[in-house]
């Protein structure tokens, strides 16, 4: 696997931007990355590398895959020799997806995803870090947001900034001022090789259908993504309904409007 081991500072700034407004790296942060191996997680592993050369708060970093065991020819060694072109540690683990998942429902993916999130937790605890990064991107916040508003009605995307109380564990997410399109090309031209995806439900799921009506709509609505990812941000423009009042509460305001004065 041939790539350079250094991200230009110009495809740094939008990280430096990130890392800096929401405060993402504290001076002496012990930060799990999760790599899958495919390009958003190199580009991220890669970026914060050349990053730690340069931050005035010095921060270690470490690297983690859980392998879904969906494939039987996992890359560890492919993923070792990238974390040590970095000068990092590459740790992996195991965990059968379908055998825990059970064939509940359509897909694993939900369960994938909670699977994944406790063995990181885990892991992160166990390496003594107070920090996990994670690679996802301004599309994939983008997508989210559009995902809750369709399928549950709930106006929210992830965080930048996510504190997680049960594990005491911070979540980042570095990358979220690039689109994914910035990402492979940034990745060609360092010359990352991601790595396939072994998932045998990768593209087709909500996530996917929503990722490619996102597509949809960009080309047919004029400044459709732009204003998708300006809707990510607190805004006072914002005019949205109070939230729904409980049913005690509702019952309390409709004997008191018929009550007779």
């Amino acid at each position: 696997m041939k790539h350079d081991a250094f991200v230009p500072a110009s495809d740094l700034t939008k990280l430096w931007r990130a890392l800096i407004e929401f405060n993402m790296i504290e001076e002496g942060d012990k930060i799990l990355i999760g790599l899958s191996g495919g390009k958003d997680s190199m580009f991220l592993t890669a970026a914060l590398a050349e990053i730690q050369k340069h931050s005035p708060r010095h921060f270690d970093l470490l690297c983690y895959t859980m392998d879904g065991m969906f494939a039987e020819d996992f890359p560890k060694k492919e993923l070792e020799d990238f974390c040590r072109t970095y000068g990092l540690t590459h740790y992996s683990e195991q965990v059968n997806v379908e055998a825990l998942w059970g064939h509940r429902g359509n897909t694993p993916c939900f369960s994938c995803a909670y699977f994944r999130r406790a063995a990181m937790n885990r892991k992160a605890r166990e390496l003594g870090c107070s920090k996990i990064a994670l690679a996802h991107h301004n599309d994939d916040a983008v997508e989210t947001l559009m995902l809750n508003l369709f399928q549950s009605g709930q106006n929210k995307t992830f965080l930048p900034v996510t504190h997680l109380s049960r594990s005491g564990m911070t979540v980042i997410r570095p990358l979220l001022f690039y689109r994914e399109a910035e990402i492979i090309a940034i990745g060609k031209k360092i010359g990352l090789h991601p790595l396939a995806n072994p998932c045998p439900y990768d593209g087709k799921t909500q996530r996917q259908d929503m990722k490619e009506l996102a597509r949809r709509l960009e080309k047919e609505i004029p400044h459709f993504y732009d204003h998708m990812a300006s809707a990510l941000r607190h805004s006072d423009k914002e005019e949205l309904w109070p939230e729904k009042l409980p049913q005690k509460t509702m019952l309390e305001r409709f004997r008191a409007f018929w009550k007779k004065s």
